[in-house]
């Protein structure tokens, strides 16, 4: 039987971290003296409860926790919300409902070193999301959906339960319709490997979308030196005459490449662009690289096609693919090692 301290020290650890749970039935006292009796009657029931260890929390077990730091964000009276990003959601639901954890159960890390706490917080948040109880303004940022609040209201929020939404239904039909029906091994880890490279690149075309014109101008000339284009020099800020970059093929400059860069949030390049761009290049040179977030219109292209120049188009979804081959701001995460029979060594 343990003490009557340590029986007061868990209940106030518990109070802290399900504040909205306990205070609500409104006698904190009454409370405390039903799980003081439940849980420390020395019986053989409350003795493995004793035992039990501590650990860390399911990822469906952050659900009310991380609606509860949302609800907190929503201005119901102004009939606005204040999105909060995801990083910062982490972070908050561990201090308020589960830095009572011991230090190295806090500090657990996963093979690919990320912290598993916060990783399960950011799973229960997804799952929140595909279910209709969380909602994306924008990348990174969340509010509380009327869904969310309710359920906030109530409580209680288990996987089997979420799992039953429309919304996430309609998720996982979408999901079957990709399918790993008759795939072997090898191609389940590709077509992961594939959906993970997919979601990198359109987070790579959101971050470019919010950068501004000289930052994305800096990002192409890094991408063509990556590549190995040699040296490429920025032009000046306000008056490049529609040049933006100088590829330099050679130290001593005898073979130029002229590239543009346009960041565009909508809509499409025109034809006027690409004729501007090919009117600045001067006669030293006969080629020339395009590259935006967005894409090209039909008489882009054709201009581009049709020019005594050398024009190279990169639209957005180009771009992403040169930038993921060539790692320009994107960073190795994990490695995987697949073995597989040695046939040589057998015979």
């Amino acid at each position: 039987m343990q003490s009557v301290p340590s029986c007061i020290a868990k209940f106030i650890a518990m109070f802290h971290s399900w504040p909205g749970t306990l205070a609500s039935n409104g006698n904190i006292l009454t409370v405390y003296g039903l799980l003081c009796s439940n849980m420390y009657t020395p019986t053989e029931e409350n003795e493995e409860t004793q035992n039990e260890e501590i650990r860390l929390p399911k990822f469906f077990e952050t659900f009310i926790p991380t609606l509860s730091i949302l609800k907190a964000a929503h201005k119901a009276d102004l009939k606005a919300d204040s999105p909060m990003r995801g990083k910062e959601i982490q972070m908050r639901v561990r201090e308020t409902y589960f830095a009572h954890l011991p230090k190295e159960l806090l500090q657990q890390k996963t093979s690919a070193g990320t912290n598993i706490l916060l990783d399960r917080i950011s799973r229960g948040l997804y799952y929140l999301k595909l279910a209709g109880y969380v909602q994306r303004v924008k990348r990174g940022y969340y509010i509380i959906s009327p869904k969310g609040l309710k359920t906030n209201e109530i409580g209680t929020l288990t996987l089997k339960e979420l799992k039953k939404q429309p919304e996430f239904l309609a998720h996982l039909k979408a999901k079957e319709k990709d399918g790993f029906d008759d795939t072997t091994p090898q191609e389940r880890v590709d077509q992961g490997l594939e959906a993970i490279a997919k979601e990198v690149k359109e987070e790579l075309l959101e971050q470019m979308k919010e950068m501004n014109p000289y930052q994305f101008e800096t990002l192409v000339n890094d991408l063509l030196e990556a590549m190995g284009y040699g040296s490429v020099e920025s032009t000046s800020k306000s008056n490049d005459g529609g040049i933006d970059g100088v590829v330099n093929q050679d130290k001593l400059g005898l073979e130029k490449i002229y590239v543009q860069a346009k960041r565009y949030n909508q809509g499409k390049v025109h034809e006027t662009s690409i004729r501007d761009f090919i009117g600045a290049m001067s006669g030293d040179t006969h080629k020339g690289i395009f590259v935006t977030t967005s894409d090209f219109d039909q008489k882009a292209q054709q201009k581009a096609k049709d020019a005594h120049h050398k024009i190279i188009l990169i639209n957005g979804l180009q771009l992403c693919d040169l930038m993921y081959q060539y790692e320009v701001g994107v960073q190795k995460k994990k490695t995987l090692l697949i073995k597989s029979i040695d046939v040589d060594y057998w015979e």
